[in-house]
């Protein structure tokens, strides 16, 4: 209970840091952070766009682990955890994907712009879009269960090459690209103390959340199934 707590306080102190603290050009308090050159005001989208960019690959991965281990022992429990850690990576895949659009609108001018980064979210969304709806359509559940693991894994494999690899490779508007000769502190995490700070404690509060949610979400799936059997 304490954990769900922090949780909370962590989530809540990180939403009034990262949308009330100001930006100046000289900070002297500790809740100001300095200007960071071609981001100004832009710069605080970090402490919500790249911790939901972080639970995507944490879910993805979970998921696949939990995919692996059904393989190894075909139990239903764990392609139950396996499902419900992708559902929480097409979520928080789709807030990231939100966050990168409003970052992108006010920084580039538009929504889209099929910037790799953009791209290459885009593609994970098709990819384990295309697994829910191989799950929907098998009815057998060891059936189900053992090709949705068999997909999980293939499709993990392009999960590093999409988020790590392929958008620091090709030349594109967001920071960090192939043709960025200036990453800047957010991209080399040579952030302001003060700024590093609440950024790593979005980090902690966002996986924390991610995990209550993961576990919320697998045992009441689970529930669901015995209660099924029970009366049908």
């Amino acid at each position: 209970m304490i954990w769900k707590i922090i949780t909370f306080l962590l989530l809540t102190f990180v939403s009034i840091a990262g949308i009330t603290f100001p930006i100046v050009e000289n900070p002297t308090a500790w809740y100001q952070f300095p200007i960071i050159p071609g981001l100004e005001e832009k710069a605080k989208i970090i402490f919500f766009h790249v911790p939901t960019a972080w639970i995507t690959v944490v879910a993805f991965l979970m998921s696949t682990v939990y995919s692996v281990k059904y393989l190894r022992k075909k139990n239903l429990e764990d392609d139950i955890k396996s499902y419900a850690a992708a559902q929480l990576g097409i979520i928080f895949c789709l807030l990231a994907t939100v966050t990168g659009a409003v970052w992108a609108k006010f920084n580039w001018g538009t929504y889209w712009n099929w910037d790799p980064r953009q791209t290459s979210i885009f593609a994970l969304l098709l990819i384990y879009g295309a697994w829910f709806a191989l799950r929907s359509s098998i009815e057998s559940e060891e059936k189900r269960a053992s090709l949705s693991a068999v997909y999980s894994i293939i499709a993990f494999v392009t999960v590093p090459f999409f988020v790590f690899i392929m958008p620091r490779i090709m030349t594109g508007l967001h920071p960090g690209s192939a043709n960025d000769t200036n990453a800047g502190p957010v991209i080399n995490f040579k952030m302001d103390p003060h700024m590093r700070l609440v950024f790593f404690l979005s980090l902690a509060g966002f996986s924390m959340l991610y995990y209550w949610m993961w576990q919320l979400g697998y045992k009441s799936m689970i529930i669901k199934d015995k209660l099924n059997q029970k009366y049908y």
